[in-house]
């Protein structure tokens, strides 16, 4: 086997607060020291704001399953998203999530998917005509390029190619760029009235990826009216009613949810498939044996039902979001005074569920380090995978797109294995922007078969 790929920059054993904030903003991963790969909880405490860092399963499952109405998301993450999500699902808490996610769930359900398959198909050969005899490639910007044509031919029906849609995919890539995870005001949990600094580029950004999205939520709410829309997601949503209370979402809130749509559905696959394809090129004992296993699919008129054979695809694709979680670190807040193991959390205190720590954590995982598709038949990795794996997140939260998540990344990893060759050029730096990305990019050169 390979020696173990690439992981952050640093791994510190001892920094000081001002230390761990001058490399956080150089790089979350840098500023993690490595004893947080073997702690079960983590505490700082600084004049401005107490978190906890949590890697004990018991405590993750605490948070995110039995009791998350006293664990709601963090105002921090609003802080730093509101400008392009709004409020969308990902940021909202209490009866309004509720109500949110009784309109979308039905839409993401296990019939649903299969029926969005032909578009992802679709997505997968125009991603093969256009990547062509292979040669260097850049494999963030072509994973980013195939996932936002998988959005929106599932969402709206069309292709990357249409001209809105194309506009979107730049500016988003412009917003990717340029948009922290988290804003530092927020992070230290400095008052309301301090101000959140922005960088101007991600803001108009924002601006026009909203101003876009609202274009195509009226057009279809247009044709929704005149009953010739596609039967896609956009107009499942656009059409569902709460259950309870009878309302469905306006163009304002759809606006909101398509955002985070564009952003779940799109940047965090992008992100699972460039270290997917650097992964198979990191081992090519594993890539031949994934490259064996897809050799015969009839690509052209590949079927849903075919992706349940692709055994070893799935494990490859779930190993790659085990060491390269596309969310590294999700934030809560404690409602009330919290028992934490020997500590007291106090209201209003940060709890940090981190899948880039616990899917790493030293006590754990066998070899939490080593890429190994093969670890998923192995009792530990199938009882980590119960305990200690959260790619998705867990509970009542868990990603409404898990599923469809899962399908898209199979789908397009065999596809593309099955054409071409993956070579690593120059070894890429994880960082964390939106999402797990290399710092210059994942250069890979693509040889046909």
């Amino acid at each position: 086997m390979p020696e173990t790929p690439v992981k952050p920059a640093s791994r510190p054993e001892g920094v000081s607060i001002l230390q761990r904030i001058r490399l956080f903003r150089q790089d979350i991963f840098a500023s993690q020291p490595a004893k947080l790969y073997r702690a079960w909880m983590a505490e700082t405490r600084t004049p401005f704001y107490s978190s906890y860092l949590i890697n004990q399963p018991d405590l993750v499952k605490l948070v995110l399953k039995e009791r998350p109405e006293d664990f709601p998301k963090s105002p921090v993450i609003h802080d730093t998203l509101r400008e392009l999500l709004g409020n969308s699902v990902f940021v909202t808490n209490g009866e309004v999530w509720k109500q949110q996610r009784r309109i979308i769930d039905p839409a993401f359900e296990g019939g649903r998917i299969k029926d969005a398959f032909p578009a992802m198909r679709d997505a997968g050969l125009a991603a093969l005509d256009r990547l062509g005899d292979g040669g260097e490639v850049e494999m963030e910007f072509e994973t980013s390029h195939m996932t936002a044509d998988v959005i929106f031919r599932t969402l709206f029906s069309i292709p990357i190619a249409d001209e809105t849609a194309a506009k979107v995919f730049k500016a988003f890539r412009d917003y990717q760029r340029t948009q922290p995870l988290w804003n530092v005001p927020g992070l230290l949990q400095l008052p309301r009235w301090f101000p959140r600094f922005r960088a101007k580029p991600a803001t108009e950004a924002a601006r026009e990826i909203r101003a876009l999205l609202q274009k195509l939520v009226l057009a279809r709410q247009a044709d929704i009216a005149l009953g010739v829309a596609p039967d896609d997601l956009a107009t499942k949503i656009m059409t569902a009613r709460d259950p309870e209370s009878g309302r469905g979402f306006d163009a304002e809130e759809m606006i909101d949810q398509v955002a985070i749509f564009f952003l779940a559905g799109h940047e965090t696959s992008a992100s699972a498939l460039s270290w997917a394809f650097y992964l198979l090129a990191f081992d090519p004992d594993v890539q031949e044996k994934l490259a064996l296993e897809v050799a015969g699919l009839d690509l052209e008129n590949i079927q849903f039902s075919q992706l349940s054979k692709l055994r070893f695809t799935r494990s490859v694709f779930r190993e790659t979001l085990r060491l390269y979680p596309p969310v590294p670190m999700m934030v809560r807040e404690t409602v009330q005074k919290e028992p934490l193991r020997d500590r007291i959390a106090k209201k209003g205190s940060m709890i940090i569920l981190s899948p880039w720590h616990l899917h790493r954590h030293e006590r754990l995982w066998d070899r939490p380090d080593e890429f190994d598709p093969d670890r998923w038949q192995t009792e530990n990795g199938k009882e980590c995978q119960r305990k200690a794996y959260i790619p998705f997140s867990v509970g009542p939260r868990v990603c409404p797109g898990a599923g469809f998540g899962m399908a898209e990344g199979v789908l397009l990893l065999a596809m593309l294995v099955q054409k071409y060759r993956f070579e690593i050029i120059k070894e890429p730096v994880p960082v964390a922007y939106l999402t797990v990305r290399a710092k210059n990019g994942i250069l890979l050169r693509l040889v046909p078969r």
